[in-house]
């Protein structure tokens, strides 16, 4: 008899978290495990990319109550659930006005913790083997779902957002085992929650390197990306986070170093005012190109010269080792989990993240053509798929 395994998310929208849950999905085996998928909404451009052997299970009205506008879901009816989100999102605005939070993760976690008492259980008459809570917050799998084992994903840099300590330690005090992707990810984690180290487990992100080598092959973005400038590519949500607002900046300084550049950024977010603002005020309109929201970023990857993640903080970028895979130049900024990311040197480029020192870390890689092809031989030579890390679950079930 298969063992049975729920997963539960989000959505399937395009972030590497997304991306890294479809690598998940592509690695089990269905021969031996029932693999059901529930999502709060069946939103996202990655939903076709679900594996032929999950069972996606139905879309649940009061779930979708959690990301929606709030005077939309009132219209709907949804009295009791809107009311328990709006009083999340006023005691989420008093904790980070008393606590002085600037980049805080207190109202995504509240609009779980007083939401989730009101919501019904999922597959009530079911229990799995293990049921595993994606993405954070993580109040739903622990409360709403019957199951020998249960398992939740870390996949943020937990020094760098401010959180209720006391709140989520006990959110996540409720799984058998808590999964980190990367050692980074871990030591930023236990400094916040110490209490919780002995539940951690590390599982790196498993990446569906089947899939995305056939969508790079989709197209060819040689129009929007034309070669006779070095082309530099950035993908991520448009947030503080990703630090793209700086990315004007550094386009301007690699100019002024005499470097023929194009900057393109693909993503979308609330911060795409402020890029295009910062575009504006460095008069960057012709060398910073936002290509916006794609469906597919493979192509663009494959057809760029350097990959650039200049965040402020990752947990562990899934697009990093996408590019990595597509056999492509990475430089990423000095993040504290930076050194898992990648082999300084080897397979990728750590630079300072002050907008200088950055943009002389990149002129100096574009110079060192001997040094750019050292780093293609070097992705093309590794894996990154990371899909033995599936027989880490394989254990946990059968421990269950």
């Amino acid at each position: 008899m298969k063992k049975k395994i729920l997963i539960v998310s989000h959505a399937l929208e395009l972030g590497g978290a997304e991306r890294s849950l479809i690598g998940l999905l592509e690695a089990l085996d269905y021969e031996n495990y029932q693999v059901d998928l529930f999502l709060l909404r069946h939103e996202g451009e990655l939903l076709t990319d679900i594996p032929e052997g999950v069972r996606l299970l139905p879309e649940i009205p009061a779930y979708t109550v959690l990301a929606r506008p709030m005077v939309q879901t009132l219209k709907e009816g949804h009295v009791l659930l809107t009311l328990a989100r709006l009083f999340g999102k006023i005691k989420a605005i008093c904790f980070d006005k008393k606590n002085s939070c600037t980049e805080s993760a207190v109202a995504l976690e509240y609009s779980h913790k007083y939401t989730f008492k009101f919501m019904p259980r999922i597959q009530a008459n079911e229990e799995y083997d293990l049921a595993i809570s994606f993405l954070t917050p993580h109040y739903i799998v622990a409360n709403k779902v019957q199951a020998k084992k249960k398992i939740a994903w870390i996949h943020t840099d937990y020094s760098r957002v401010a959180v209720d300590i006391s709140s989520e330690e006990r959110m996540w005090g409720a799984y058998d085992n808590i999964i980190s992707i990367s050692d980074a990810v871990t030591d930023s984690f236990v400094r916040v929650f110490p209490s919780l180290k002995k539940k951690i487990v590390l599982i790196e992100n498993i990446l569906p390197e089947q899939l995305i080598r056939r969508q790079a092959e989709k197209f060819d973005a040689t129009e929007e990306m034309p070669e006779r400038n070095v082309r530099l590519l950035s993908i991520g949500r448009f947030c503080y986070q990703k630090n793209f607002d700086s990315i004007p900046s550094l386009c301007k300084l690699l100019l002024k170093k005499g470097i023929n550049v194009r900057w393109y950024i693909i993503g979308f977010g609330p911060d795409e005012e402020l890029i295009r603002k910062k575009i504006e005020e460095n008069q960057m309109q012709n060398f910073v190109i936002i290509l916006g929201k794609r469906e597919n970023p493979y192509p663009y990857i494959k057809e760029c010269d350097i990959y650039i993640q200049p965040s402020r903080y990752e947990g562990k970028s899934v697009t990093v080792r996408e590019a990595q895979m597509l056999g492509k130049p990475v430089i990423i900024t000095s993040y504290t989990t930076a050194i898992s990311q990648l082999k300084a040197g080897v397979d990728g480029i750590i630079v300072p993240i002050d907008n200088q020192e950055c943009a002389d870390g990149i002129a100096t890689l574009i110079r060192n053509k001997e040094k750019m092809e050292d780093l293609i031989r070097n992705c093309k030579e590794r894996d990154y798929s990371n899909y033995s890390e599936i027989n880490k679950i394989y254990k946990m079930i059968e421990k269950s």
